[in-house]
């Protein structure tokens, strides 16, 4: 595989608004957030056969070295139904053994089981959960992320109040 340098951010459609408000602290000089977007690799237009998004899809992960997941209702179902493209990417990011934080979009910071799909619990795979924040966000990638290859660790985690408490929020 290539070079990996990107984060993949995967989400609900519903959860699109999100997405974009990532993309806005990223500009954002006054926020340090900040990340290399895969979704501006292998663009799909909307008239694309579902095998050509989902194989644009997996190119694009290709490329990615972590993964945000936009933890929501929407998120889980979708995630956990086996047929959407969410789903469709959890089966990826597992399959490329991809560090994944999960960033509840209802501010919580703590796992909450109803935002991961079952594909990620069911496999116990190792994820953290933080609150939709971009400083916590950008601790998670500046740190979990680098140290996920090297973990034994299963299953969804969290950071201690005093991270974010260090943190500042």
């Amino acid at each position: 595989m290539g070079y990996r340098n990107k984060t993949y951010v995967a989400f609900a459609s519903e959860d699109i608004k999100q997405y974009y408000l990532m993309e806005a602290w990223r500009e954002n000089t006054n926020i340090e957030f900040s990340f290399y977007d895969a979704h501006d690799l292998f663009i799909s237009i909307d008239t694309s056969q579902p095998e050509t998004i989902k194989r644009n899809l997996r190119e694009r992960m290709k490329n990615a070295k972590q993964v945000i997941l936009l933890g929501s209702s929407n998120g889980y179902r979708k995630g956990s139904n086996g047929s959407s493209f969410l789903a469709h990417e959890l089966k990826v990011l597992q399959e490329f053994r991809l560090p994944v934080v999960i960033a509840n979009l209802d501010g919580d910071r703590t796992v909450d089981r109803r935002f991961i799909p079952q594909p990620l619990l069911d496999n116990n795979y190792y994820t953290v959960s933080t609150s939709f924040q971009p400083k916590i966000i950008q601790y998670a990638l500046d740190n979990y992320a680098s140290e996920f290859a090297m973990s034994a660790n299963e299953g969804p985690h969290q950071y201690p109040a005093s991270t974010y408490t260090n943190l500042g929020l």
